[in-house]
């Protein structure tokens, strides 16, 4: 009954398809992320019982239409290559001369932020030292020195 339920639910969003490229016209709205989400797994994985993958093949629209968002948003995993493209000027065994720069940075911008926001929101002040009364120094203590 549950594959039989899945047949129906998959026709009828082929059904509802039609010809168009989304199911809105031709812009995507996240009806077509939520049903994108759930095609193309079926579509693409491998299973163990294919029946229902079967019938979403059979179902040309629907192929097409993941095919397409596949292309259109995930280039490296949307046609024949299954790698992800490299970073523009990286090549196998390179790393971004600027990495550790950018790690430094990363750290500087965040210790700022908290620092910042402690001063900000009072969690941390600084007090001027200041004159006691009658013109003297506050009291400091001083370390008492061990006799021997």
């Amino acid at each position: 009954q549950l594959y039989r339920e899945a047949r129906e639910c998959l026709t009828l969003l082929s059904q509802r398809l039609g010809s168009q490229k989304f199911f809105f016209g031709d812009s995507p709205a996240s009806l077509d992320a939520f049903v994108f989400s759930r095609l193309a797994p079926l579509l693409k994985a491998k299973l163990p019982n294919g029946k229902l993958q079967q019938h979403l093949k059979s179902l040309q629209n629907l192929c097409n239409y993941c095919t397409s968002i596949l292309s259109l948003y995930f280039p490296w995993d949307g046609g024949e290559s299954h790698l992800p493209p490299h970073p523009v000027g990286l090549h196998e065994g390179e790393e971004d001369p600027h990495k550790r720069r950018n790690q430094l940075l990363s750290v500087l911008v965040g210790l700022v932020a908290m620092l910042g926001y402690a001063f900000l929101s009072g969690i941390v002040s600084i007090q001027r030292g200041s004159v006691g009364p009658a013109g003297r120094q506050p009291i400091a203590m001083e370390e008492e020195e061990e006799e021997e």
